[in-house]
């Protein structure tokens, strides 16, 4: 079982966790893993005898953001010994390289190799000599009933895949995570049954690209059958899909996303620009009016039908044109939730090596603009529901006002998206309640609670009054 320490006692092991929700699963089945193998967890780096830092190897921000936290665990070591273990996708895209950068680590353990991580946190505390467990990526999934849930006990990740196909040429995520490869069907409905079991209400499909769920095992796109035999289990109230890709979305999608018990209308499409002499330049689908297309067709199947997607500004080569292009799709398609990222070149990708780098004040300044811009929109699409009765997910009370609590609606994913703030007495983190919106910001609602009654937890009844 899990290594003992000379006054008897097991080792205590504490996870620091970066990056997306993907890195939130291997989290929690890394912590599965070791608890099976007698480990025992503390949240507190500094009583810890190893320390997992779970690194996001995305782009420049994650990676500082990575390497900071690495820092932070290495005081650890040199005050009181704790061993550290890099673990995720900054230690499988740079491996040597990265110990080179911090050579007081203990071990290095790439993507896919969760299931081994006992053996690795057991030789680092046995050895003084720092070691890199690092083969091309390769997926082995997890026991299912094995992992450790360090989210909200209502609301739970559910990983369909790992990996990437797609060419994309700012994206370094095919390179140390992989192509994609499918969870088996079974596997998933097994972990989806053992989640329901746990009290789990708000299951999130999560994967490199979604809408891919499937291909490589069955030949055909997997997840509208998928997200039927989610629904037909009754245990979930609220199941929604992140990271679609936007060629891939079908009618038969769509049609499952819009009529099936319990699936949400929430699509989170990653579109990254909309200029298409940039798509083309990204490798993306191009282009413009396929989107423009794409966003009616969502809409037309399901009047609240929520999108959500993300856009890189300052990518090499983007002009004013293709950025007035950018905003007047916006304007066009009026998502209701957008994010954006400043283009940061990373090794290896075609993109890096792209000339006409746009000057880091201009794509700064154009950022800044594309935020306003969508707060605007935001802020309109808020409204919109003023007046509306919705049903939310009571998460929390308001740290610092009596009868006012954090809720979500089901436009709101986790960690990414708005809340809804409700003003109500008595409610309990959890349990879903009807709420009258009042008023709207450009991020958040705010509702009255109509009856500080919970509705029953199983599906939800109607998302839209």
């Amino acid at each position: 079982m899990g290594m003992e320490r000379s006054n008897g006692k097991s080792a205590s092991v504490a996870i620091v966790n970066l990056g997306c929700a993907k890195n939130v699963v291997d989290a929690e089945e890394m912590l599965g893993v070791l608890a099976e193998h007698g480990y025992t967890f503390t949240a507190d780096p500094s009583r810890a005898d190893a320390i997992i830092v779970n690194t996001c190897g995305f782009i420049a921000s994650a990676k500082e953001e990575s390497l900071s936290a690495i820092r932070d665990a290495m005081l650890w070591k040199r005050r009181r010994g704790a061993k550290v273990i890099v673990a995720g996708c900054l230690s499988q895209r740079y491996g040597q390289k990265l110990l080179e950068q911090v050579p007081e680590v203990d071990a290095l353990i790439g993507v896919g190799q969760m299931a081994r991580i006992h053996e690795v946190v057991e030789q680092a505390l046995g050895r003084t000599e720092p070691f890199i467990e690092q083969t091309p990526p390769q997926h082995r999934w997890a026991k299912t009933g094995t992992r450790v849930l360090s989210t909200a006990p209502w609301s739970a990740y559910l990983k369909i895949s790992e990996g990437c196909d797609h060419k994309c040429t700012f994206c370094a995520i095919p390179a140390f995570r992989g192509g994609h490869v499918s969870k088996p069907l079974e596997r998933v409905l097994a972990e989806a049954e053992d989640l329901a079991d746990r009290g789990v209400k708000e299951v999130n499909l999560i994967a490199q690209d979604s809408t891919q769920y499937g291909l490589d095992l069955y030949g055909k796109q997997m997840l509208p059958h998928l997200l039927r035999e989610l629904s037909a289990m009754e245990a979930f109230r609220w199941i929604r899909v992140l990271y679609c890709y936007p060629s891939r979305v079908t009618d038969a999608f769509i049609e499952v996303l819009a009529n099936t018990p319990g699936v949400l209308p929430y699509v989170d499409l990653p579109l990254q620009h909309a200029d298409d002499e940039i798509l083309r330049a990204m490798m993306r689908p191009v282009g413009r009016e396929k989107y423009v297309a794409l966003i009616r067709r969502l809409r037309e199947a399901h009047p609240d039908m929520t999108v959500r997607s993300t856009f890189i500004v300052g990518f090499p080569g983007e002009t004013d044109m293709h950025f007035a292009n950018l905003l007047s799709f916006l304007e066009e398609v009026q998502m209701d939730r957008a994010g954006a990222f400043i283009f940061s070149p990373e090794d290896g990708t075609p993109a890096e090596k792209l000339p006409n780098r746009v000057p880091q004040r201009v794509a700064q300044t154009r950022y800044d603009r594309l935020m306003r811009l969508q707060q605007r929109i935001s802020l309109m699409r808020n409204r919109a529901w003023v007046g509306r009765e919705i049903e939310v997910l009571v998460e929390a009370a308001h740290p610092a006002q009596n009868n006012l609590w954090i809720a979500r609606s089901f436009r709101d994913a986790p960690e990414v998206d708005g809340v809804v703030l409700v003003r109500g007495k008595n409610l309990q983190p959890g349990t879903f309640v009807k709420v009258t919106v009042t008023d709207a910001t450009a991020y958040d609602l705010i509702a009255e609670s109509n009856a500080n009654l919970p509705v029953s937890a199983g599906h939800k009844e109607e998302v839209s009054p």
